[in-house]
């Protein structure tokens, strides 16, 4: 501990944290702390709803080590529970552990009141339907004393016959159970056949449907989309929080996990895959099929995520040159990767690009085609590390940039991830300063009538990242934030909205239990993701000797959420035409589908990601000025010409010409020829 009289908590995944005295209930903790963790008996161990998990080992990020043993031990009424099985393996109830050292307490999804709000629906999208693996109804001739063939030779030749498949091979699971299954309906049999010559599974009788699910692992949530592989409709769709977050916010910090814990990699793995299943059974379910109805699985996903599902170890992506122990496309038995769909079912791992671009950058490129228009395209997948695609039918470059958990909620005194109660949408009235906000789970603004009755049972519980863009972008164009990101505490003689704190000033959005207040601290936090979110842009502008983009797509759950206007009026994205700047929808998982539904555009990716150029952004010379200059609201240098004809800019203080004269020159200095 760095204070012998406070131990730090940092709570999981709300990102919050502070110090208390030894003796602190976890509860009480979290409840100053503005975390969301359920109770109804008022902290006396009775209701048992307030359970939380300690996450063990080294966490370089908060500096300190995690313990179970950094709380008390066990008391009576978790002992009781724990005999009744009502309290979870490895669980405490928040209320009776109290804090003895510095500790990281994970705070499960079924002990939060506001569950999180997993925005990954699917997207329409035309896909030509040619699927790698179809159902084919044979009939096939009983054996005889006058025929010594086996039984999978004649189903061989039934299908060759009936359907002209020649070739025909087996997976042994699906041999083991041919005999009983031929015998079982007259001799009639379903099978699945992989690439027009694998026979991967076998039903008796006629069997109409079969399934498969595109799957997109993201550092902060997980998408699954389960499809009919004959009609491509998806019947059912679920998403859930990465488990992974109790070990690091970003991916820097699991990597670094990883490296101070031995067998870190696979407690990470354990619980990715985890997760993967209970949403395999959760779409299912929803769609009442088994899951032995599910053949195919493709997978996308960033680098890191990509290696942890695999069960490799990420280590080498935490250290240059970031080698990826594979690029390539990848095709894999389900079951060997611990995935519990049909005995027979594979899964597609789309190809990474880069170290640091991976699977879910492909399948981006994949739904959105840039390289087959002549227009110059800026898509940027915005998360934890965001990626980023620049190019045409001429040429594609990609970089990813480290924008961290920010964007989310993390890192932000008020910030949570999207769930009912939080702040999404903000307007500041440039007059009296004063705010109106909308809550998700409510429709109506906060001076409207019916509010309070709207918002009941929820409450207002702090503000998500769509939130903390607007109300950023809303207090530099009403004058409370100038354009180096300070708010201004002259205004306290204006409004009882800013508060002086000391050198610094706070706005204050919502008073209430809790209070949602905008510090200065967390204006920095979102411009050091900001910034580095348009130098990584920047940079593939100059390398591609542009200084103007033609349209600019946002991907990602996030990037659809958030209003475009707001986040090019704090400089997120470089300056464009508004009328060209939308949300791509989740990119990714719609990728990951097209895979799924066409065995072609398989092959398509794996060739179209080898002409991607990789720029790197962490040796690249100029991303540090890149960086400085995109700190300022909206930029330092550029003027945002198209942003000034569609909102009223505060007065530049200070971008001049001879600024944007030498911008002007130095890309082109870069710029390759």
């Amino acid at each position: 501990m760095t204070d012998e009289r406070s131990c730090l908590i940092v709570f999981t995944p709300s990102g919050k944290r502070g110090r208390f005295v030894p003796g602190t209930p976890v509860l009480q903790a979290a409840r100053k702390l503005g975390v969301d963790i359920d109770s109804v008996c008022g902290g006396r161990g009775i209701c048992g709803r307030c359970q939380v998990l300690v996450a063990e080992g080294e966490f370089a990020k908060h500096g300190i080590t995690s313990r179970s043993d950094h709380l008390t031990a066990f008391s009576e009424p978790e002992q009781r529970y724990a005999a009744k099985s009502e309290l979870k393996e490895g669980r405490r109830l928040s209320c009776h552990a109290r804090i003895e050292n510095d500790v990281v307490i994970d705070v499960p999804a079924d002990s939060q009141v506001h569950h999180q709000v997993v925005r990954k629906e699917f997207e329409a999208h035309d896909i030509e339907l040619d699927p790698v693996t179809r159902l084919y109804y044979i009939e096939v001739q009983k054996p005889d004393l006058g025929d010594a063939r086996g039984d999978l030779e004649r189903v061989g030749a039934a299908l060759s016959e009936q359907w002209q498949l020649d070739d025909i091979r087996c997976d042994f699971a699906a041999l083991k159970d041919l005999q009983d299954l031929l015998r079982k309906d007259a001799w009639q049999i379903t099978v699945a056949v992989r690439n027009e010559r694998d026979i991967v599974a076998v039903w008796a009788g006629y069997k109409e449907n079969l399934y498969g699910i595109a799957i997109d692992v993201g550092s902060t949530t997980i998408a699954a989309h389960l499809c009919d592989l004959a009609s491509g409709d998806v019947e059912a769709t679920a998403g859930s929080m990465n488990p992974q977050i109790r070990f690091g916010e970003d991916l820097m910090s699991r990597v670094s996990y990883v490296m101070q814990n031995p067998g870190g990699d696979k407690e990470l793995t354990r619980a990715v895959r985890k997760a993967i299943n209970q949403l395999i059974r959760q779409v299912a379910d929803g769609a009442g099929i088994q899951t032995s109805d599910i053949l195919e699985l493709t997978l996308v996903g960033n680098p890191v995520m990509h290696h942890l599902v695999l069960g490799i170890s990420p280590v080498q992506l935490g250290v240059a040159p970031f080698a990826l122990a594979t690029d390539s496309a990848l095709e894999l038995n389900a079951e060997g990767l611990g995935l519990r769909i049909n005995a027979g079912g594979h899964v597609y791992v789309l190809p990474c690009i880069a170290g640091h671009v991976g699977a879910d950058a492909a399948a981006v490129m994949l739904a959105e085609a840039p390289y087959a228009d002549e227009k110059i395209s800026l898509i940027i997948d915005v998360g934890t590390n965001a990626e980023i695609l620049l190019g045409n039918n001429q040429r594609m470059l990609a970089a990813s940039s480290p924008t961290g958990p920010a964007f989310e909620g993390a890192q932000i005194s008020c910030g949570q991830r999207a769930a009912p109660g939080a702040i999404e949408r903000v307007r500041i009235d440039p007059g009296s300063l004063e705010p109106k906000f909308k809550v998700i789970g409510c429709d109506l603004w906060s001076d409207e009538d019916g509010f309070q009755e709207g918002i009941a049972g929820i409450g207002v519980t702090g503000i998500c990242g769509s939130g903390i863009i607007e109300v950023l972008a809303q207090m530099f164009l009403a004058g409370l934030l100038n354009q180096d990101g300070v708010i201004i505490g002259d205004l306290a003689a204006r409004t009882s909205r800013i508060i002086a704190d000391g050198r610094t000033a706070s706005y204050v959005l919502h008073e209430g239990e809790p209070d949602v207040v905008i510090r200065q601290n967390d204006v920095r936090a979102i411009q050091l993701a900001k910034a580095a979110l348009h130098a990584g842009a920047q940079l593939l502008m100059d390398e591609f000797g542009v200084e103007h983009v033609d349209t600019i797509r946002l991907a990602g759950a996030f990037g659809s959420h958030i209003d475009v206007k707001y986040a090019m009026v704090l400089g997120m994205i470089p300056d464009c035409d508004l009328t060209r700047v939308s949300p791509a929808g989740n990119a990714a998982s719609t990728g990951a589908r097209i895979a799924l539904l066409n065995k072609a555009a398989r092959k398509d990716i794996e060739e179209r990601i080898r002409l991607v150029e990789k720029i790197e952004t962490a040796v690249a010379p100029a991303f540090q000025q890149h960086f400085v200059e995109a700190m300022a609201i909206p930029h330092k240098t550029d003027p945002f010409e198209n942003l000034a004809r569609e909102v009223s800019l505060p007065a530049r203080t200070v971008a001049n010409t001879n600024d944007l004269r030498r911008k002007r020159s130095r890309r082109k200095r870069l710029a390759r020829p």
